[in-house]
């Protein structure tokens, strides 16, 4: 009887729980996701907005972001266990086995984007396996040799409001691809303050990130600057086309300045301090402009 027990315990620990898998999938990365795709839903609709493709469009962009967040963890199994941070997710910690994960993530994946196909549309879909291909086999494999992986990670990541756009309207235009624009620069100075905040990790990884090429930070700090200027200077544009109306205006040049103003610090101290104040500003910020674009939507 104990023998059977020992026989089946790895078994078992490597299937993993439902805990490991939303460790896998990422969860609160795929909420964010999901918020983005949201807004893009919302935006793209013509009034009054069909609440049923909007949880249509969510279920399926969660299975696919779900899968593409686990198939870059399996990808990067063997260098996570070389960081503090990632160590003890659930595949190099055993807890979930390298089959189990490939299946789940394949699963997911496939699931995601033929559910955006049937029960939205293929644009939808398309963009959606779009941010899949681009994560796993540009972004993911560029991070081991060259620096110019992160403004490559920033396409994939701007993506989602475009999967929601898809859903509502079946085509894409000027107005989807500025919103586009704004989470493409977001997450420029956005990575930055997480790639200083963890650059000895990623240094113990073999990672290609500016901050590990960078141990003073200028290159950082200048960067996260101009990427957060160049925001700044993006972000009004949504209300110049008549995308969303003056509270959009009002709350993008606030959250704007905000945002600048913690790049400017960061790029003047290098501090971990200033990085984390920075990675913190640019999670409100998100959350402050994807508020104001609908509520501005609201004013028109």
């Amino acid at each position: 009887m104990s023998e059977n027990a020992g026989l089946s315990e790895p078994r078992v620990k490597a299937a993993g729980s439902w805990r490991d898998y939303l460790v896998l999938a990422k969860a609160r990365i795929v909420v964010m996701i999901l918020i983005t795709t949201a807004a893009g839903y919302v935006l793209g609709s013509s009034s009054p907005v069909d609440w049923m493709g909007l949880v249509t469009v969510l279920i399926g962009t969660a299975l696919v972001a779900a899968g593409t967040n686990g198939f870059n963890e399996y990808v990067e199994r063997n260098y996570d266990k070389l960081m503090v941070r990632t160590r003890r997710r659930p595949i190099p910690d055993g807890r979930i086995s390298e089959r189990a994960a490939f299946l789940f993530c394949s699963i997911a994946t496939v699931a995601g984007v033929a559910f955006l196909a049937l029960a939205n549309n293929f644009l939808a879909a398309g963009v959606a396996f779009l941010t899949f291909f681009t994560y796993i086999f540009i972004y993911t494999p560029l991070k081991r040799r060259s620096t110019i992986c992160t403004l490559v990670g920033a396409f994939p990541g701007a993506l989602p409001p475009l999967i929601g756009w898809a859903a509502a309207a079946g085509s894409l235009n000027l107005q989807a691809l500025l919103v586009f624009g704004v989470l493409f620069l977001w997450q420029l100075p956005h990575f930055l303050a997480i790639a200083w905040i963890y650059r000895e990790d990623y240094a113990r990884a073999g990672f290609h990130m500016t901050s590990v090429r960078d141990a003073e930070g200028l290159s950082s700090g200048r960067q996260a600057f101009f990427y957060s200027l160049a925001l700044l200077s993006i972000s009004v544009l949504p209300g110049l086309v008549h995308l969303s109306g003056m509270p959009y205006l009002v709350g993008a040049l606030v959250a704007g300045i905000a945002l600048l103003m913690a790049s400017i610090s960061f790029a003047i101290r290098r501090t971990m301090r200033s990085a984390r104040q920075l990675f913190l500003f640019s999670n409100v910020y998100l959350l402050i402009m994807m508020s104001v674009l609908l509520i501005g939507k609201a004013t028109l």
